[in-house]
């Protein structure tokens, strides 16, 4: 008990002097605490020149053994990662050991399937505002590899095509510029973006890649083709209306060829992007998949994977575009809410008049060292959750062949 008293006044005693000390620091550590704070990047912080072309040469991945629990070096801020493309984005980066800053502006629980992807603390959410420049800086303050995969296919009354894919993209270049310690910014746009395009949305990404490129000249711009996986919003979109209507409509009656990608190799691009040696610094990339279908071939392989006979109402395009304007007509007429679009959504109408596929002499995945999947198997095989009588209902060939057909 003697022994156990003496201890106890000892450790008090100590507390004591160790609470003294940082309530009283030395003038070493305060002038040192200062000259941290004066340094800090912030909203007063001045404007400097591009630093990437110094900075980022060279492998990024310099650490650990590239597992989930070692150290990459990079700590990546996803502007997007709460999206369909940015949650494999974030898996692939946990996945060999790096910190990921996740900025989000939903609720609470839309970061919540992305924090088990890494280690204990390496999946980091950040509330920010997009229209708040403090708020970007705060996220980007301790990153040194920035990506941007926002994006929205169709307008609200908040956040328009040039607000979401132009503005906000350039302010992201702006302040990775400003930041001074970027090492890789990465922008995922859309294949076909163009000035000239009949899309409002392609015409605001080919704006945001000019000025991207014109803060950051050393930025890698990649520009995936209609995505396909579990959470996709084609095939999907096309199942359920399938389902629920009996029938599928087919927008200028199916004849627009688009060169539809696996999303787990656009992914793997940006990380085969991070991962080299600088080489895809200031490059264009057009990401496509193997195969180029028409609308009414994917259509078709949509309803041999869900075991359906498949029905068609062709749908030219001016009827097409009279069905999806009054929602654009209206968007910001009325006081509540209009519908999200699904299937007649009028800028998708707009770029269903041209043709989508990767240009002759673009970088391809080939120039990243990626063979990207070809879409019939795997890549699809989420579509057997709409057959009618469950996983295993029916066969490709016993749904194909009519029993008439029989001698």
């Amino acid at each position: 008990w003697k022994l156990r008293t003496q201890l106890e006044t000892k450790m008090q005693a100590y507390s004591r002097r160790l609470g003294h000390q940082l309530l009283n620091p030395s003038p070493a550590i305060s002038s040192l605490h200062n000259a941290i704070s004066n340094n800090y990047y912030g909203a007063d912080h001045p404007r400097f020149q591009s630093t990437l072309a110094n900075r980022g040469v060279g492998h990024l991945v310099c650490k650990g053994t590239g597992g989930r629990s070692s150290v990459s070096g990079l700590v990546a801020a996803v502007f997007g990662a709460t999206g369909f493309l940015g949650r494999y984005v974030v898996q692939q980066l946990a996945k060999m050991g790096s910190q990921v800053l996740v900025p989000f502006r939903g609720s609470e629980d839309s970061h919540r399937h992305l924090k088990l992807m890494g280690d204990l603390g390496q999946i980091v959410p950040m509330k920010y505002n997009p229209r708040d420049e403090s708020s970007i800086k705060a996220v980007m303050a301790k990153a040194n590899v920035v990506l941007n995969l926002v994006g929205r296919e169709y307008e609200t009354r908040n956040y328009n095509f040039e607000t979401v894919h132009h503005s906000m993209a350039e302010q992201l270049a702006m302040i990775a510029k400003e930041h001074g310690g970027i090492m890789r910014f990465i922008q995922v746009s859309c294949l076909g973006a163009s000035p000239s395009s009949p899309s409002r949305m392609l015409r605001a990404k080919a704006a945001a890649e000019e000025a991207i490129l014109r803060e950051l000249p050393e930025a890698t711009i990649l520009k995936p083709a209609v995505l396909v996986g579990t959470e996709d919003r084609i095939m999907n979109r096309w199942a359920q209306f399938a389902k629920n209507w009996g029938y599928l409509p087919l927008i200028g009656g199916g004849s627009t060829k688009i060169q539809p990608v696996y999303v787990i190799d656009v992914a793997a691009a940006i990380i085969a992007a991070l991962k080299d040696d600088g080489s895809s610094m200031g490059k264009t990339y057009e990401l496509g998949g193997p195969d180029v279908f028409s609308i009414h071939e994917l259509a078709e392989l949509m309803y041999e994977t869900i075991r359906e006979w498949p029905r068609y109402v062709k749908v030219p395009f001016p009827i097409a575009k009279v069905i999806a304007s009054p929602r654009e007509f209206l968007i910001n007429k009325l006081p509540f809410p209009v519908p999200n679009p699904k299937i007649f959504n009028l800028d998708h109408i707009n770029a269903l008049t041209q043709d989508t596929v990767v240009s002759k002499d673009a970088l391809t995945f080939d120039d990243l060292g990626i063979t990207p999947h070809k879409l019939k198997g795997y890549p699809i095989e989420f579509l057997i959750q709409y057959r009618k009588g469950g996983p295993q209902f029916g066969s490709t060939v016993s749904e194909r062949i009519s029993p008439d057909s029989f001698p």
